[in-house]
């Protein structure tokens, strides 16, 4: 298998108290969050890419570049599209974009690299080491 240039991902949610600015400390209104807004767009992203993956390799985010351009309020459907547009070796860069029942609310560019699982989680377990 391999990831190719336009392979696409969604991911989505309802604004709800657990995922506002509020929540994320990212805030004091009770409005979709821009962390969150940037979790949705990241999941949309690796989620496309995965099945694409040899076994016991997944995909890290290295870099996400982003405007958040409208609120969404509590109980509205929000979601998130990717689409891979460069594949470079084990680099990926994709277009990302948010969406509610209005319309656009977000968009940017985000970058993920393809690891090996075991090896990526041993090296982060090092930092645990004397």
């Amino acid at each position: 298998m391999s990831v190719t240039v336009g392979l696409k991902g969604r991911a989505e949610a309802v604004v709800n108290d657990s995922n506002t600015a509020q929540a994320a400390c990212s805030g004091a209104l009770p409005v979709f969050g821009t962390p969150f807004m940037c979790a949705l767009m990241e999941e949309a992203s690796w989620k496309s890419i995965a099945p694409h993956l040899e076994e016991g390799q997944s995909t890290v985010g290295t870099r996400l570049e982003v405007s958040h351009d409208s609120a969404t309020p509590i109980g509205m459907k929000v979601w998130a599209e990717s689409e891979v547009t460069q594949v470079d070796g084990k680099r990926i860069v994709l277009n990302v974009t948010a969406y509610d029942e209005k319309g656009l609310i977000g968009k940017g560019t985000h970058e993920r690299f393809i690891i090996q699982n075991e090896r990526f989680v041993q090296k982060a377990q090092r930092k645990l080491e004397g």
